[in-house]
């Protein structure tokens, strides 16, 4: 990916039918944009440089049909693959719980839910009338990223919003740049697919 500058910023598109974003940097630049191809019995994502769509930077599918084991791998425009995400099972019904490996299939790094009980109160108060018009504003799920020493790293917050559409993703911990594009590769999967949870 290109050079950024954290935060980052995904504005997810409410005006197409596609599950879309565009993803900005500090200097609002935009670093890329994300489209799911829509009507896939497999997860099909496509990683642009910018809303132009003129250039692939990387691609993401799913290694099976819909499951609570699936894998996304990540290739380059060669078709090489660089790393994968995956879901961990049925830890992922309760907690968010995602995996990513590099490209030798060593884990590298954990995506986990903050606070679980953020999306069991949304789900509540979102079945009341109203009241569930306002849950976006205060009830926002983050995500934490966790290196093999166990230290967090990044941070993927939702910002308040009356449809859900923007997302914060802060660095905790300087990157070593080694690892930066897988990091924000599963980050942008794993929001693609929470998010569509509700």
């Amino acid at each position: 990916m290109q050079d950024f500058q954290f935060p980052l910023d995904f504005t997810f598109n409410i005006g197409t039918l596609s599950n879309d974003f565009t993803a900005v940097d500090a200097r609002q630049k935009t670093v890329a944009y994300v489209k799911q191809k829509m009507f896939k019995f497999k997860e099909d994502v496509s990683v642009f440089e910018n809303e132009n769509k003129t250039k692939v930077l990387y691609k993401i599918k799913a290694d099976k049909w819909i499951d609570f084991s699936t894998c996304y791998a990540f290739t380059n425009p060669e078709g090489k693959e660089i790393g994968k995400v995956g879901r961990k099972g049925w830890v992922s019904l309760w907690k968010a719980h995602y995996e990513i490996f590099d490209q030798h299939q060593q884990l590298k790094f954990t995506i986990r839910e903050e606070n679980a009980w953020v999306k069991v109160l949304d789900g509540l108060v979102g079945q009341i009338p109203i009241l569930n018009l306002f849950t976006g504003y205060f009830l926002n799920p983050a995500y934490i990223v966790i290196n093999g020493k166990d230290e967090t790293i990044v941070r993927l917050s939702k910002e308040p919003s009356l449809v859900g559409r923007k997302f914060k993703v802060s660095e905790i911990k300087k990157l070593d740049g080694l690892d930066d594009d897988i990091i924000i590769l599963g980050l942008m999967m794993m929001i693609l697919l929470e998010r569509r949870k509700g």
